[in-house]
């Protein structure tokens, strides 16, 4: 006992400092959580050396990250997931398995015999990692644009999969029609009994202890482990259990309450797996080097074809199409989670899995890289994309209207379409709909793009930061442009870089462009802007007369005010 608490000090010591180490190089913490146990497990320092404390710690750990995954997991989101989604994901898991297969099994990897390293390997490589990519994507504000939201609902479906996968796992040595059926009934039972239970008994008793936040942590940990120990004696895994616990409690009414309350112990326990996990790694030979080095060129290779052609086929636009696929290639931490429970059934040799997390390290690193740099590495590949034959949606419109290589003027142009420009739209819509034949819009949101044009507007699909697109879309010869878009979710470019480039292709044209901050609004009047808006300043002008309109007990009166406001309007990004 006494030899498990140092071993855990010793787990979360090195943890920490080397975890300094990788935020001040900008390195995933995960990578460096590795690393750290690798340094004082039985391949490195040997300062850790029982099996026994590796072995619970790791326990913990996966047990944690599986119940708090669960608990990510939004049901309701699943089940109003677009077709884009659903088919990005589909043909993304389906297609990444297959070649997975065909390529692990290829190369020699065992698939059959109680040995299935192949298998593992390709369910693997098929699932991404969510903590890297929410991470990137927070910090580039790309969350909410199309291809975060296509990639962050590929993220969660693969979830799902890995789920299923896990089901049928301990059978995997015995594959039989009957085993597995038998298999995913148990799983079917446990997760009917866990959303009985979460939805009919827990919000009673969670209600009764709302305000003791004690007791709503221990409520959760106890549903946590009783789940997963209820699993364990029903044959399947203890993760299995903490899993479906956490599903089961995703849409309770108390969901983000427990997720705020298990937070900090989720990420202690996450912290210890990760660093048992670096505790099995030896020291890799060569074989193991090239074997890795095999399964991060297949999943970037493989994530490529089997992310981009999907969402290319449904129309989506050379952009949005490559973005997700960059975004999604590296190997999940789930999927060390789903190697290790093939380790502990005997079901894949440690040589493989070994691979498999240097290969989680090598792509993790290069991921990060690479996603901060996207969309530099996007324009760069549409040109030779289209020279080599694919289409993008400009296709077919490229020369429509264009005189001598440039576009029809009209009187507005507005560069980016983003919540601003579609509330304009819509304003304009609704007082002055003649305007709307006088407006041109360019933006690269494939569905912005379809449905303006859908509603007969004139709408050019292109970068606005490519001052090449400005020329053919006719800016030089318009007599108004408005910038719309907060540099914040500009991309490749600032409003006062754009208003540069607009003034020195059209000298007399009147400019509007936005202002996040301040001290913005002098440096775009010098950049040769006429009007700067501050959307913040409008913003204080609603919110006060809220004030106003709550102190002479006329809220209510404004609300249907607004109510009726905003059922008038038709909005293109809702």
């Amino acid at each position: 006992m006494h030899e498990l608490i140092r071993d855990i000090t010793l787990c979360i010591l090195f943890a920490w400092m080397l975890g300094l180490l990788a935020h001040f190089s900008r390195q995933p913490l995960i990578l460096a959580y590795l690393i750290a146990g690798f340094c004082i497990g039985p391949f490195g320092a040997g300062w850790v050396k029982s099996q026994e404390s590796i072995s619970v710690i790791s326990e913990l750990g996966l047990i944690f990250m599986l119940f708090m995954i669960g608990l990510e997991i939004d049901l309701k989101k699943i089940v109003r997931a677009g077709r884009v989604i659903l088919f990005a994901a589909g043909g993304q898991l389906l297609g990444g398995c297959l070649l997975g297969v065909l390529f692990f099994a290829g190369i020699g990897l065992s698939l059959g015999g109680g040995h299935f390293d192949a298998l593992y390997l390709c369910v693997a490589c098929a699932l991404s990692s969510t903590v890297i990519i929410v991470k990137v994507l927070y910090e580039k504000r790309e969350l909410d644009t199309l291809p975060g939201r296509v990639t962050l609902g590929v993220l969660v479906l693969q979830d799902i999969f890995a789920i299923l996968f896990l089901a049928v796992q301990p059978s995997l040595a015995n594959l039989q029609v009957s085993v597995i059926l038998l298999s995913i009934g148990r799983v079917a039972v446990l997760v009917a009994a866990a959303l009985l239970v979460s939805r009919y008994v827990l919000p009673r008793l969670f209600h009764q202890i709302a305000r003791r936040p004690e007791l709503i942590l221990l409520g959760a940990l106890a549903w946590c482990f009783l789940v997963a120990e209820t699993a364990e004696r029903l044959s399947l895994s203890r993760e299995m259990g903490a899993l479906i616990a956490g599903v089961s409690l995703s849409t309770f009414p108390y969901a983000l309450d427990v997720t705020a309350k298990v937070t900090t112990l989720r990420d202690f326990f996450i912290t210890l797996f990760f660093v048992a996990l670096g505790m099995t790694i030896p020291v890799p030979g060569l074989s193991v080097i090239g074997l890795a080095l095999m399964i991060a060129a297949f999943t970037v290779v493989s994530r490529a074809v089997t992310t981009f052609t999907p969402l290319y086929l449904m129309k989506q636009g050379l952009r949005a199409s490559l973005l997700p696929a960059i975004n999604l290639a590296q190997i999940s931490e789930f999927s060390l989670v789903v190697i290790q429970t093939g380790v502990a059934d005997h079901h894949i040799a440690p040589e493989t899995a070994n691979a498999a997390s240097f290969a989680f390290v090598v792509l993790a690193v290069l991921s990060t890289f690479v996603m901060t740099r996207s969309d530099e590495i996007i324009r760069r590949a549409i040109a030779p994309l289209k020279r080599i034959g694919l289409r993008d949606l400009d296709h077919g419109h490229a020369e429509e209207g264009y005189e001598g290589g440039h576009g029809e003027a009209r009187r507005i142009v507005i560069l980016g379409f983003f919540r601003a420009a579609s509330a304009l739209l819509a304003e304009i819509e609704r007082q002055n709909p003649l305007l709307l034949e006088q407006i041109t819009v360019i933006d690269f949101n494939p569905n912005v793009y379809q449905t303006l044009l859908s509603r007969g507007l004139h709408v050019i699909y292109g970068d606005i930061s490519n001052v090449d697109t400005l020329l053919h879309a006719g800016v030089g010869k318009s007599e108004m442009i408005i910038l719309s878009v907060p540099d914040a979710l500009l991309k490749g470019a600032s409003n006062e870089k754009l208003v540069r480039h607009v003034r020195s292709l059209n000298p007399n044209a009147l400019i509007v462009a936005t202002a996040d901050l301040l001290s913005d609004v002098c440096e775009l009047y010098e950049a040769g802007a006429n009007y700067v808006t501050v959307t913040r300043l409008s913003d204080a002008h609603e919110l006060f007369t809220v004030i106003e309109a709550a102190q002479a007990g006329l809220l209510a009166d404004k609300r249907a005010e607004l109510d009726v406001r905003l059922n008038e309007r038709r909005e293109v990004l809702p």
